[in-house]
């Protein structure tokens, strides 16, 4: 039984190559106390997947939770809009090697 409100943060997925777990970069931008200017911060939490559904460039619903390791301290929600996946055919012949 959950005793507050959870925080919640939403972000990008910028990698998961680690076994149920991602690595979602999340952009604050607030403003300069003294400057009165808007200032971009990204910050990268590691987030639990445990069903490994994330790639790379999801926009991701992150929201704290108990510590799962050492520096895992939050978990994927839900994933709120698909990156786009990019395939890539590699032709040997055209990358300069030595022609056969």
């Amino acid at each position: 039984m959950p005793r507050g409100k959870y925080k919640t943060k939403i972000g990008t997925v910028v990698s998961d190559k680690m076994d149920k777990t991602v690595v979602v970069d999340v952009i604050q931008i607030k403003k300069d106390p003294a400057y009165k200017k808007a200032v971009k911060r990204n910050t990268k939490f590691k987030a639990h997947d445990e069903r490994e559904e994330c790639k790379v460039g999801d926009k991701v619903l992150i929201l704290e939770t108990r510590p799962y390791s050492k520096t895992k301290r939050w978990r994927v929600s839900k994933i709120l809009e698909r990156g786009i996946q990019l395939e890539i055919e590699v032709d040997a012949e055209n990358l300069g090697g030595k022609p056969e």
